[in-house]
């Protein structure tokens, strides 16, 4: 099977969807399909970032979003990042997975199943978290490093561990 390059995810600022006044890309950020990836005002995306943006669906990210370095964001079945949301360094986020189609398919080339990550306003995601396919995390909700993020996390609730638990509220 011959397999073909997605490119190289070097862009022109021109080439995506929307780019707001004050955003920073430090060197090294690579965006895929740009023309799909929407970036609010003074976002700020780490050296060696990837936005892997995805021939349909979108990548959008809110105002004043701070994104760590060598973070990954693949948006093949959506990725909505709210306003104000902290992202530490080394963050994976999944829209994506292949499905199981029996033991004669290899997973690699069984169907490839999409659903969208939300993460809403001020929500602060620690170090090395990953995030997985359908995952929303609410308003104000902090995960914590090293997190793998498996199922919907409520409003104001920190969760930690793998699988993540809530663990407790934040305070008011």
């Amino acid at each position: 099977m011959r397999h073909k390059s997605h490119g190289t995810g070097r862009f022109a600022s021109p080439d995506l969807a929307e780019l707001g006044p004050g955003c920073i890309l430090e060197e090294g950020v690579l965006i895929f399909h740009p023309e799909n990836v929407f970036l609010g005002e003074d976002v700020y995306v780490g050296h060696q970032t990837i936005l892997k943006g995805y021939y349909k669906n979108q990548l959008r990210i809110g105002d004043e979003t701070w994104i760590g370095q060598q973070c990954f964001f693949h948006s093949a079945g959506g990725l909505e990042i709210g306003a104000r949301v902290g992202i530490g360094p080394g963050v994976r986020i999944i829209t994506s997975a292949h499905g199981e189609s029996g033991r004669a398919t290899p997973i690699l080339f069984s169907p490839v199943e999409l659903a969208k990550v939300v993460i809403e306003d001020d929500a602060d995601i620690g170090t090395s978290a990953v995030i997985l396919p359908g995952v929303r995390i609410g308003k104000g909700a902090q995960i914590g490093a090293g997190a793998v993020v498996t199922r919907d996390v409520p409003a104001y609730a920190v969760a930690a561990g793998s699988p993540a638990r809530v663990i407790r509220e934040r305070p008011e």
